[in-house]
């Protein structure tokens, strides 16, 4: 196709460079003598277009006449509608993407997704994107025919409700550690936060070395009472074990050599399932090498053959005694089983590093993807962890949909890209040679505002400005963003002083991104 793009002064080096080399469509570019791109109008480009120039093509030698021209696209941040272009030109106008860098992804994909005169071309794609990724996860959520279909391989198995097996979406299981430590109401909060984040099921983590069966008891049943999700009893004890399925565990984590006889019974008459530790904590036996684990593995799932077993190789913390051999025992195990479901403790890496998790639960996701893992294990037990049941939900869903299209997982729809960019933004260089250059100095000057002050906090996922005069709380101003902050304060005229209001802004900032990335916030200190 012939195609005309519009741009401002400011993006024509930008668009000139990306698209000078491309060979999929004849390219023309027009250049409005407006700096910024997002300034531009319908009217504007008609009134630049109507002179009916020859144009000459950007990427070809040719040359055409405005009338021969295929498509135009604008600018994507332009506000208005691009139909009034093609009503006045005849000649079909879209919206571009909104950072001059997408250009050449707009440009190829032509011929796949229909351009929208409202809708800028890369938001549209990524929007594209996120309802395939979801149709394809949605489709392995409710009961079907295919879900039925696939239910009746060995490999595929039903947790309480939940289809869970290597041709579905491994499934995050939430471990709430030290749960007799917290109030009912604590454990439902907590619960209650898992299920949003995206836990398909919920562990009860019990302490070890304690004997609560009653306690194990109350908190199954208190869960099992208020939420339609699969519910699991974390502990070696086999009282504890018995009174938990009882009262309707419906997974126990876990079985080894040392506990398996004293409650396989009780899992098979509740009809629950079971994963199992290649371990005799009983007589502190702990397998090291893989083939140990191996075999420990197969020996007891041949033991507990009148339940469901799911086997968990143990993955071990990195250097502990190695996150590599226990990776190496995984692999193992599936070679040697393949049609067994196995379990993935992720937590125990991500726990004991001292890095963000999110990358390390991204990459984690693909290894255990790789090793078709039915189960993806993890507490959120101290800060650096926060948000790790949501984030190897996403990464699940990644490595699913990246494994149904037989893809990497790039580009998929979804992504657990936080703090740094997945696409180029404009690279527009502004020239400031001529312009006087200020050296900016902070004296720390502060004189108080006769209107009030505020101290900033987060609290219940709320940006929370508590406005104090004569020392005195007077009121207190919520909201999610920075914006809706600083306008309602202005809009009450709560505000006198220009340097308070630039450092009310910087606050209120930084207590977003805090708010966004999970982090902790402190009036005056940096967030980084």
């Amino acid at each position: 196709m012939k195609i005309l793009i519009i741009t401002g002064l400011l993006a024509k080096d930008v668009i000139e460079k990306k698209i000078r080399k491309y060979s999929k469509h004849e390219l023309y570019l027009k250049v409005l003598p407006m700096p910024i791109a997002a300034f531009i109008t319908p009217k504007l480009i008609i009134y630049h277009l109507k002179e009916k120039n020859i144009l000459h093509s950007i990427n070809t030698d040719n040359t055409s006449p405005i009338d021969n021209i295929d498509m135009i696209i604008t600018p994507g941040l332009m506000q208005q509608d691009t139909s009034e272009i093609q009503r006045k030109l005849n000649i079909p106008a879209y919206k571009g993407p909104t950072n001059a860098a997408d250009i050449v992804l707009t440009l190829d994909i032509l011929d796949d997704i229909q351009l929208s005169t409202k809708k800028a071309a890369n938001i549209l794609i990524r929007d594209q994107q996120y309802k395939e990724a979801m149709e394809i996860i949605n489709n392995y959520k409710k009961r079907n025919d295919t879900i039925n279909r696939l239910l009746q391989k060995e490999s595929n198995i039903l947790i309480n409700d939940c289809p869970t097996g290597p041709d579905f979406p491994m499934r995050v299981l939430g471990e709430i550690a030290n749960a007799p430590t917290l109030s009912d109401d604590e454990l439902l909060k907590k619960v209650e936060y898992y299920v949003d984040s995206g836990a398909d099921m919920v562990d009860i983590g019990m302490h070890a070395g304690e004997n609560n069966p009653k306690h194990a008891s109350h908190m199954i049943k208190l869960v099992k009472d208020n939420f339609n999700i699969p519910v699991s009893i974390d502990t070696l004890n086999s009282q504890e074990i018995k009174s938990g399925l009882k009262a309707g565990a419906d997974l126990v984590l876990s079985l080894d050599h040392g506990n398996y006889h004293k409650v396989i019974k009780d899992i098979h008459d509740y009809d629950a399932k079971a994963v199992i530790l290649p371990t005799n904590y009983s007589k502190n036996y702990i397998p090291h090498t893989p083939l140990e684990r191996v075999e420990s593995l197969e020996k007891l799932d041949k033991l507990c053959s009148d339940i469901t077993t799911i086997a968990d190789p143990l993955l071990d913390p990195i250097n502990s005694p190695s996150l590599t051999q226990s990776i190496v025992c995984c692999s193992m195990y599936r070679q040697r089983n393949p049609e067994k479901l196995l379990f993935f403790g992720v937590g125990n890496v991500s726990e004991l590093l001292d890095a963000d998790s999110n990358g390390v639960n991204a990459v984690l996701c693909g290894i255990a993807m790789e090793l078709e893992m039915s189960i993806l294990f993890t507490p959120e037990a101290s800060l650096k962890t926060r948000n790790s049941i949501s984030e190897l939900k996403t990464a699940s869903s990644m490595m699913f949909i990246a494994k149904q299209k037989e893809t990497i997982p790039k580009n998929v729809g979804i992504n657990l890209i936080q703090l740094k960019d997945a696409y180029d933004k404009d690279d527009i260089v502004i020239d400031t040679s001529n312009l006087p250059h200020i050296s900016a100095v902070a004296d720390g000057k502060f004189i108080p505002d006769t209107k009030g002050s505020f101290k900033i906090i987060i609290e219940d996922n709320l940006i929370k400005a508590i406005l104090f005069q004569n020392y005195e709380k007077t009121a207190v101003i919520t909201g999610t963003t920075s914006r809706a902050i600083y306008e309602e304060i202005l809009r009450r005229d709560l505000i006198s002083r220009m340097e308070h209001a630039a450092y009310l802004g910087m606050e209120l900032e930084k207590a977003e991104i805090a708010l966004k990335l999970n982090k902790k916030y402190v009036q005056d200190f940096p967030i980084f």
